[in-house]
């Protein structure tokens, strides 16, 4: 197998388009269970998306029960932008190496990064800037989001084999 050096530029450039890739993957599913598990816990399937906007309009966004412009619209748009950037900064990481793109390496690596951003989201994070979700649902709810989200960087990265 031949390697091509690639500079850092074209290194940051294949981290974002993986990203970009297995993000709105692990962003889709996510946001499918973080409604299911809300819809589950507390018959609110739109609040714990709603809730995602808590870092630019408070916790009273996990109060709101319908869709909204304001609340879901940034919700959503947090959940995407936060799964691109987590799943750029894996494939920044480790991601582009080939042997990451198989199957287990890809399993390993979807967990290990959700792993990761569970971590940073509930410990370094200011509690304004955490995803929100604790604010509606349980651990139980939560482990389901992040089983989500582990399971769109594993999808993605499969997705994206074979590709330089």
């Amino acid at each position: 197998m031949i390697r091509v050096a690639y500079s850092e530029k074209d290194k940051w450039r294949m981290a974002l388009r993986e990203g970009a890739v297995a993000g709105t993957v692990a962003s889709i599913l996510s946001t499918a269970v973080l409604a299911l598990m809300g819809k589950r816990q507390d018959g609110q399937a739109i609040a714990p998306v709603n809730a995602v906007s808590h870092w630019a309009w408070g916790d009273e966004a996990a109060q709101v029960l319908r869709p909204t412009w304001r609340h879901t619209l940034t919700g959503l748009l947090t959940q995407h932008a936060a799964s691109i950037l987590w799943a750029t900064l894996y494939s920044r990481a480790y991601g582009q190496r080939p042997e990451a793109k198989a199957l287990p390496n890809a399993i390993a690596g979807g967990v290990a990064t959700s792993a990761v951003a569970y971590v940073v989201d509930y410990t370094v994070t200011p509690k304004r800037f955490t995803p929100g979700y604790e604010l509606r649902l349980d651990g139980r709810g939560m482990l389901g989001v992040y089983a989500a989200l582990a399971v769109g960087f594993t999808a993605g990265a499969l997705m994206l084999r074979g590709r330089d």
